[in-house]
């Protein structure tokens, strides 16, 4: 018995170490969480595009309170979309947030349930063919109708989280380009998608997926007023 004994408070020591070392580990991380802001004042303006300013500082402060609040995890870009601009003007800005410098600069379609040129009307209702607004996460590729396509996660709850449930994604379109909207004015419309040019769909969704966010804004007052990513940092 005295060796069963003097091995028992062996082997609780030993499972004991595991658990302190993760623990140390956990509170180590969420520490490096709380520190992490992305600021504007981080880019160059040369590394900014031709984003307004309060938007990028809306889309940055999103992506902190993501980070902070343990939705997301050291994201690596940030795709940013402002849908109170034409389809006709390119709207949207990927951003590398380690380096601090602009990927893309491109035009991007929305949904034919949200308007024609300037959408006015956005749901996260199925079967609206409406484009959705808020903090996405960028998730796993797949080859379908569209071709090479990037799914999303809504993050922001009674705004766009059911992105899955509608299969609201990343994805090329023939009627994403300039030649299109010097035909038609405008660019083609999805059924909710944030559609891109074709041709340089698979080099941006391979730039974005998996550890990436996008931020689709508009000057929409519930949405503003409603989302924990603008008003409580995740709370």
């Amino acid at each position: 018995m005295a060796a069963v004994l003097s091995f028992l408070p062996s082997a609780m020591m030993a499972n004991a170490a595991p658990r302190s070392t993760a623990n140390t580990s956990a509170a180590s991380h969420a520490a490096t969480n709380n520190s992490v802001t992305f600021s504007a004042a981080d880019f160059e303006s040369k590394s900014r595009g031709s984003i307004g300013n309060n938007v990028l500082d809306l889309a940055l402060g999103a992506a902190t309170c993501a980070v902070r609040s343990g939705k997301v995890n050291n994201p690596r870009t940030l795709t940013v979309i402002d849908y109170s601009r034409p389809s006709s003007e390119k709207r949207m800005w990927v951003y590398d947030l380690k380096t601090r410098n602009l990927l893309y600069e491109e035009l991007v379609a929305h949904g034919q349930g949200s308007g024609g040129n300037v959408p006015n009307a956005f749901s996260n209702e199925p079967e609206t063919h409406r484009t959705s607004l808020g903090l996405f996460a960028t998730d796993t590729t797949y080859v379908g109708k569209n071709g090479y396509s990037l799914r999303l996660d809504g993050l922001d709850a009674g705004i766009n989280d059911r992105a899955r449930e509608r299969a609201i994604v990343i994805h090329g379109a023939p009627y994403v380009s300039q030649s299109f909207v010097q035909a038609n004015g405008r660019l083609g419309r999805s059924w909710g998608c944030p559609a891109i040019r074709a041709d340089l769909a698979r080099e941006m969704i391979d730039r974005i997926k998996g550890d990436g966010l996008v931020f689709a804004y508009y000057p929409d007052k519930g949405w503003l007023q409603s989302s924990k990513f603008l008003t409580g940092c995740g709370s």
